[in-house]
């Protein structure tokens, strides 16, 4: 059993650790990503995590990584990023951290969920897969045999760009899009009503917010079937802080999946939600370095 080096780099935070090649984690840690000091930062501050992990770990024999943008994972490049981490779009991460002559393999950070959930997580026994995480924006990947879909560019199931009702999904049904649509209704700005807060008023009655989140689970359900038409899953996995309110929204989302499908379709299509946490990234990371390098296992 071997020992990778595993990095989960997320917008606001980089969770990282040495994990086996079972899955287990060994060491765990976490550090601001300070991801407006750019590229040349960031990818400084890879280099201490993995000499830090190299302390904990010597015998190592691998790094994984998971990060926003769209990434070459044959390359282990970044092809296209925001500007919120600006110059990550063109980074090579074999590259910046070749000086410690291990291979290096990276992935999207959604994918990397959808794996976690595909090998040991909600999907875990299902042929095929489309899992989507749920936040600021709405991201997606599909699943298939073990197989990752990632399509000419690498850039398939980018699902917060299709267009639903006319505008892009993620324009309507992101929990960013929840807090400000409640925002506008009751005043104040969307950083003063959180999805937090505004499924608390709701439990408590509040008639506003809980129009709201069924515009949200509606368009949901509008989207997960325009997709299912297309992928035709065994399983959809919805992630993202949000859905951590399962209870509340299984049923909505559920009902208008329903209301969009077929029978044919909506009958063979299971909806579930992310079991996987804060170890998502870092343990689909290590299931994609796997997927490659099966001979370390």
């Amino acid at each position: 059993m071997n020992n990778i080096i595993c990095i989960d780099l997320g917008g606001t935070a980089i969770k990282y650790g040495v994990l086996n090649t079972e899955g287990d984690v060994l060491h765990t840690a976490e550090t601001p990503t300070e991801a407006a000091r750019g590229a040349e930062a960031l990818t400084e501050k890879l280099r201490t995590i993995v000499r830090e992990m190299l302390q904990k770990a010597p015998d190592a024999v691998g790094i994984a990584i998971s990060t926003a943008g769209v990434v070459n994972s044959d390359e282990a490049s970044i092809l296209h990023a925001t500007d919120a981490i600006p110059g990550w779009k063109g980074t090579s991460l074999r590259q910046e951290l070749s000086e410690f002559n291990l291979p290096v393999e990276a992935e999207n950070d959604v994918n990397c969920a959808g794996l976690a959930e595909y090998a040991t997580g909600s999907a875990a026994g299902a042929k095929s897969a489309l899992v989507m995480t749920v936040g600021t924006g709405i991201g997606g990947c599909f699943i298939e045999e073990g197989h990752l879909l990632n399509g000419h560019t690498y850039s398939a199931c980018e699902v917060g760009y299709l267009p639903v009702e006319g505008r892009p999904f993620q324009d309507l049904a992101a929990t960013s899009v929840l807090s400000a649509n409640v925002a506008r209704m009751k005043g104040g700005t969307p950083q003063e009503w959180n999805g937090r807060q505004i499924f608390a008023a709701a439990a408590a009655g509040d008639a506003q917010c809980q129009e709201a989140i069924d515009e949200m689970c509606r368009i949901l359900g509008a989207g997960i079937a325009g997709l299912c038409f297309v992928l035709n899953p065994e399983v959809v996995v919805l992630g993202g802080g949000i859905m951590a309110q399962e209870a509340v929204l299984r049923k909505p989302i559920e009902a208008s999946f329903r209301r969009y499908s077929i029978p044919l379709v909506a009958d063979a299509t299971r909806i579930e939600f992310a079991g996987h946490q804060n170890a998502a990234g870092m343990k689909g990371a290590l299931v994609n370095f796997m997927n490659r390098h099966p001979e370390l296992t």
